[in-house]
């Protein structure tokens, strides 16, 4: 079994914005999700989510408030602010195109 690749750097939060888009979810359905719509190929450790989670409530982007699990647990539900939707669209701006410039490299060089 191949080991998950890294992230690029910065795509971090712009899977979380996007996982969390649909509506709130706890940090373990966050990552669950993630791996889940990458086939199994994306895996985000709780030492990387939980602190990036932190950075974007600080940064505005996210709120959480405290709710009960699937599995009957009390977990902290994220949810994007409106100005975490307007980082959402400029990460994914940003991120396709780097894409684009990558794309471009392999392409022409």
């Amino acid at each position: 079994m191949q080991s998950s690749p890294d992230l690029l750097p910065g795509t971090l939060f712009l899977l979380i914005l996007r996982t969390i888009a649909r509506g709130p979810l706890h940090g373990y359905a966050i990552a669950k999700r993630i791996k889940e719509c990458s086939s199994g190929v994306l895996e985000v450790e709780e030492g990387s989510l939980y602190p990036a989670l932190q950075r974007m409530m600080i940064k505005g982007w996210l709120k959480a408030d405290w709710g009960v699990s699937d599995s009957g647990r009390r977990a902290r539900f994220y949810q994007l602010t409106a100005e975490g939707r307007k980082q959402l669209a400029a990460e994914r701006k940003g991120f396709e195109r780097m894409i684009g410039a990558i794309t471009e490299v392999l392409e022409t060089a």
